[in-house]
Parts: structure tokens; sequence; C-alpha cells
């Protein structure tokens, strides 16, 4: 499975502090392995991010992708009041 990372998504992930970069680094290695494990909750959003798919990083940070062609994309990291805004 390739995993990319849009400019978004690492940006987003730069402002993370320390703990919740090591908490996503940890998730993005178990959805590697499983990407429809319990613990990531996969699940499809709706707008603004329609097509979309959403995973849990922490408590109330969200991790937005979504599967093409290429592979899967994630596009955005944040809180849910920060991504859904």
């Amino acid at each position: 499975m390739i995993l990319k990372y849009s400019r978004s998504f690492k940006k987003d992930y730069k402002k993370l502090n320390s703990k919740l970069r090591k908490q996503c680094d940890e998730r993005l290695i178990l959805f590697r392995e499983n990407q429809f494990n319990p613990l990531l909750n996969n699940h499809s959003v709706h707008h603004p991010y329609e097509g979309c798919q959403s995973i849990n990083i922490s408590g109330d940070v969200r991790a937005l992708f979504e599967i093409n062609n290429d592979g899967i994309l994630f596009i955005r990291i944040g809180s849910h009041s920060e991504l859904y805004k």
C-alpha cells in the first residue's frame, strides 16, 4: 500500500506537538498494517471533505485521506473543530 502526504497534511503535521506526532506515527503504522483496525475508527466523512475517509489519531485529532488510483493520499490532520470549521 502506497501512502502519500499532501502539502497541507505535512504543514498540519509540523504544527502538532511531539506527543501528537508520535501518536500520529504510531497510527499510520497501524493503518499500513490494517486500515480497518478498530482503534482507527476508519469512516467516511461528509462536507467539506466528501469522498474522503477519516481515522482517529487521538481523542479529538483526526487524519483525513482519500483513496485514488495511485494509492492513499493523506490530505489533512487536526482536531475535529479545526478540520470542520
